[in-house]
């Protein structure tokens, strides 16, 4: 029985492999993969970082947050050959000690250990990668108060600590930082 509509037969199986050529946490990467690869797999399986989770697949939880080209983004709905050309940051490139400039990073990560805004862990690196980012593009600073920062975290979901420990961690990190001046510009410590 014919096919109603146009019939595509030189177009490429999503499955044939790409090459995808990227920086991930500082280093060139170049893998053939499959055009259908979704970044958390191409992380995950691919090149063995598993810090990165996978869980909801729908853009809702958080969990899979990655940065790319410095913004966090959902690796469970975005392909891998969508990081061509581009940098990524996974949490084992921002725990990693020899970066000195991932030292907030290390403030979040060090107050969520302090605060026991960690239960089982598993949503915990989206958390400190968007709480990263964030922190690096102004949006959280000195002054942010609770309002702004739960309104920051919406695409986060923690299953397990009731969310007031995470709040307290971020605030004791912010408390920290230099208080932002009219112009935008950092002025002295809070």
């Amino acid at each position: 029985m014919p096919v109603d509509g146009p019939q595509v037969t030189d177009s490429p199986d999503r499955t044939d492999p790409v090459p995808v050529s990227t920086t991930v946490n500082g280093r060139p990467v170049t893998v053939c993969t499959s055009a259908a690869t979704l970044l958390v797999d191409f992380l995950r399986d691919e090149l063995g970082l598993r810090g990165t989770k996978r869980s909801c697949d729908v853009q809702m939880c958080g969990t899979c947050t990655v940065l790319v080209d410095g913004r966090p983004v959902s690796s469970c709905c975005h392909l891998a050959v969508d990081v061509d050309r581009r940098d990524v940051r996974t949490i084992e490139g921002l725990a990693d000690p020899a970066d000195t400039g991932n030292s907030i990073y290390q403030l979040f990560e060090d107050a969520f250990v302090h605060h026991a805004a960690v239960q089982c862990g598993f949503c915990t690196p989206g958390f400190l990668v968007t709480l990263t980012s964030l922190v690096r593009d102004g949006t959280l600073h000195a002054g942010s108060r609770s309002g702004q920062i739960c309104a920051a975290l919406r695409g986060n979901i923690c299953r397990c600590t009731g969310y007031e420990p995470i709040l307290h961690a971020v605030e004791s990190v912010l408390a920290t930082l230099p208080t932002p001046t009219a112009s935008g510009e950092q002025g002295g410590t809070a």
